[in-house]
């Protein structure tokens, strides 16, 4: 398949991009396309044959349900049965944005393989201008997962896309480099009480300052069980070599690599500017930004670990961060790119 780059230009109008993905979308193609958190691989979540080409490009497992992205939110009254005064609560606070609220799902409203067979849904309206137009133009909801075979670190670039799936997918929209870097929270409110299943760019602590007490101990899926939300049950976020989350202070992690380097390891570090500055090392690095930028340091996340793939390494040792705030989210992806590896002091 020849896929259609595109790329946005701020400085004149980019309408006949969109009107040309937009059709595409319709015609039950896929498109790639930049959203506020990761670059997304959409398809409209009414065709059953457009969503299998998404599984079919990701490689993804089926039973792993997609996140429905919408322009307006009238666009939710053909498929969500009902709205739980919660869910309204943080769609009036948080959208557009990334944050996907999971409702019930009315029978027979979306393609079946959107919700892998289950009776909610996950919805969100990103906040991204070039998303949001296209999918205004498309006037469909549009099922979007992230636009890189499945397991691998999410894309954050048009050319992480087109590594991952030039040839397999219809276009790709180039807008720039995505800004939060990490997927959206995904908040059950289907629930009395909501959960987090996801936690993302919108804290535990933001949405507990809107509806009160939230659960966020659930979130993965064991074997038998059907994810709610993506990123519950498989691997994911991961490079080719294999992640260890170094746990300890600056001395540990120095003992650390010269364990592995007398051990003829090449061996790549994924951490802060404060803490590859006290390390001596030939590894390869990748620094993720200052500790006191956990912003900084979800953004250029998928950008240092898919970096790790270029370069010739054996294995990765990556900085842990306080599981508060913004952090819940990068040790979310750092334990799931680790397959919970730890080693610690």
């Amino acid at each position: 398949m020849q896929t259609i780059h595109w790329k946005i230009n701020e400085q004149q109008s980019n309408q006949p991009i969109y009107q040309e993905a937009a059709e595409l979308l319709q015609n039950g193609e896929c498109v790639a396309f930049p959203t506020e958190t990761v670059y997304g691989l959409g398809a409209d979540a009414t065709n059953q044959a457009a969503i299998q080409k998404i599984y079919a490009a990701k490689g993804r497992p089926s039973d792993n349900p997609l996140i429905v992205h919408i322009a307006r939110r009238e666009q939710m009254d053909q498929f969500v049965a009902s709205y739980p005064p919660k869910a309204v609560q943080l769609m009036e606070k948080f959208w557009p944005g990334p944050l996907t609220v999971i409702l019930p799902l009315k029978e027979d409203s979306l393609a079946a393989n959107v919700s892998a067979g289950l009776s909610t849904v996950g919805v969100r309206m990103p906040e991204h201008p070039v998303s949001l137009e296209l999918i205004k133009v498309a006037n469909i909801p549009v099922a979007a997962p992230s636009a890189n075979r499945s397991g691998k670190p999410s894309p954050t670039t048009a050319n992480h896309v087109i590594e991952d799936l030039d040839g397999k997918i219809a276009g790709i929209i180039d807008g720039g480099p995505t800004g939060v870097g990490l997927e959206s929270t995904v908040i059950d409110c289907s629930l009395e009480v909501p959960i987090i299943l996801r936690p993302g760019g919108i804290t535990k602590e933001q949405i507990e300052r809107v509806i009160g007490s939230v659960d966020s101990s659930t979130n993965s899926a064991n074997e038998t069980e059907k994810p709610k939300a993506p990123g519950m049950k498989y691997t994911h976020y991961a490079p080719k070599a294999p992640v260890y989350l170094i746990d300890g202070s600056t001395n540990f992690w120095q003992s650390e690599i010269n364990k592995a380097e007398a051990a003829h390891k090449k061996l790549g570090i994924l951490a802060t500017k404060e803490l590859t500055s006290e390390l001596t090392t030939t590894a390869v690095i990748q620094t993720t930004g200052s500790i006191d930028a956990l912003d900084e340091i979800a953004t250029s996340l998928y950008n240092g670990l898919r970096a790790f793939d270029h370069a010739d390494v054996d294995i990765i040792f990556a900085e842990v961060y306080p599981e508060t705030e913004l952090g819940a989210a990068i040790m979310n992806r750092l334990e799931k790119a680790a397959g919970n590896r730890r080693i610690s002091e």
